[in-house]
């Protein structure tokens, strides 16, 4: 007898899915046994190791990778306090944090997590957003990491500026607090709604006037005014100036250097292949649409640009490309990629170029990327091979001037900060893991918070034999530059 295709019963088709799967119960398993072979009270462990490399050293060490013409101006912008020293002092904590308890979730690190590198910037579509602003040393490594250098930097800053001991540690608890509760709500989300999870910079600025607090209030206020006004134009009118030759970049080294008065003749003789080279790597690293865009604008002019205070001394330039006329400017910023920090510690990538793992790392994190973020790898004036990550420059981008935050303020800021690192880290890590392992009470917290109070006590003694070693001329260092 013949069944009809009814009757018959179909056999159970193999999974397709060549990707691992672990259910909602299993990852939460894998959070809660780590919180058995680190404690969440261990995060509180910050004690320096006979075997600690000498700060001074690491600081000449990459000093030896950098201009040496710029190395001085980076010394000098670290020695003005403990907090631009703590800035500069990534490399340094980051040996640090490799050797104190960690529970091993990974996720996609800024690397750089302190309260600077967190700003105000317009997305593609045009909308204000909060978020993290740099990512020169991202690379998937243990979230603490993450969060013990931005708690500590809320610490530091508040030290810096004079806030009583309760204040700050209300501060740096808050930060944490956030980050907890924050990865515990993503965890509880949809995947997809992780991926398009914003902070609007009227929700800070909204929460600062909230506070009551005037001096917090109107500094988040002038700073979204300051991200609506910094574009090209802005850029070009501040930078650029009209010669016989065409636009130009002004001369003002060494803060901003055009690129003319800085190659020998024998660079000079470099200088098209060189240029060449960046347009079609570049060009070559962006989407298909993305591309046809650049490619309408034709090279004017480039310059030397001093940033920061961590970049000083590695290559970065600022590049003028002209659209339909010279009321139609384009400004790039040109940075070098070195290795990430955390690289001997976190251990290799997949990326090609450290150009690539700056722009996929910051793909990753940031609510909305840059349109024009690119990178490429190019045998520069000195003839040696560098790797680069390309951006807009001044395009609605604003950092909220910490040094003008009231106590309160520094909380309500922190925990922004914290809000977003955990977007960051949930969107690429296992948000169900980490929240499970951070938990609902508030022992991660505590842990942190005590672990940047000694931390900043750490940092203060490096600062000070920093100044000892500028002072004696072991380091060369040029101030208020």
């Amino acid at each position: 007898m013949v069944r009809t295709v009814n009757e018959r019963k179909a056999a159970p088709l193999p999974n397709p899915e060549y990707l691992p799967f672990l259910s909602v119960s299993e990852r939460e398993a894998i959070g809660k046994q780590l919180r058995d072979e680190v404690p969440l009270e261990r995060h509180a462990e910050c004690s320096a190791l006979p075997e600690r490399a000498d700060p001074i050293d690491i600081l000449e060490e990459q000093a030896s990778l950098r201009s040496p013409d710029l190395v001085p101006i980076r010394h000098g912008r670290m020695a003005s306090s403990a907090f631009a020293f703590y800035r500069g002092g990534t490399a340094i904590m980051a040996g640090d944090l490799a050797s104190s308890p960690t529970a091993t979730l990974r996720a996609q690190l800024c690397g750089d997590a302190h309260l600077l590198n967190f700003g105000i910037f317009e997305t593609p579509e045009r909308n204000l957003i909060f978020g993290i602003n740099d990512f020169d040393e991202t690379i998937p490594g243990p979230i603490d990491w993450d969060v013990k250098r931005l708690a500590a930097s809320v610490e530091i800053a508040g030290r810096d500026l004079g806030f009583d001991h309760a204040g700050r540690r209300e501060a740096v608890r808050a930060t944490v607090r956030s980050y907890r509760q924050s990865m515990l709500e993503f965890a509880a989300q949809r995947t997809v709604d992780v991926w398009y999870a914003k902070l609007p910079a009227k929700q800070l600025c909204d929460r600062l006037a909230d506070l009551a607090d005037r001096r917090s209030s109107k500094e988040a206020v002038r700073r979204v005014r300051q991200a609506l006004n910094r574009d090209h134009l802005r850029a070009f009118d501040r930078l650029v100036v009209e010669t016989d030759q065409g636009a130009r970049f002004l001369n003002r080294p060494p803060v901003l250097t055009p690129i003319e008065e800085l190659l020998d003749d024998e660079q000079r003789a470099r200088f098209v292949d060189v240029v060449r080279e960046f347009l079609q790597q570049y060009r070559a690293s962006l989407t298909p649409d993305r591309r046809v865009l650049i490619e309408s604008y034709r090279f004017e002019h480039m310059a030397r640009k001093v940033v920061g205070v961590g970049s000083v001394g590695t290559r970065c330039w600022v590049v003028l490309l002209v659209g339909r006329d010279h009321s139609d400017p384009l400004l790039l910023q040109l940075k070098e990629a070195q290795a990430s920090v955390l690289a001997p510690f976190a251990g290799p990538t997949l990326c090609k170029t450290n150009g690539q793992r700056v722009v996929e790392g910051q793909r990753l994190m940031q609510a909305a990327s840059d349109s024009m973020l690119g990178w490429y790898q190019v045998n520069a004036w000195d003839g040696r091979s560098h790797d680069f990550y390309v951006r807009q420059l001044w395009d609605g981008k604003a950092s909220i001037d910490v040094a003008r935050l009231s106590p309160k303020g520094l909380r309500v800021y922190g925990e922004s900060c914290g809000w977003t690192l955990a977007r960051g880290h949930a969107r690429s890590g296992d948000r169900i893991a980490m929240a499970a392992y951070l938990g609902h009470s508030e022992l991660f917290d505590d842990a942190v918070t005590s672990f940047s109070a000694d931390y900043a006590d750490q940092n203060e003694s490096d600062h000070r034999r920093f100044v000892e070693a500028v002072e004696s001329g072991r380091l060369e260092a040029k101030l208020g530059v």
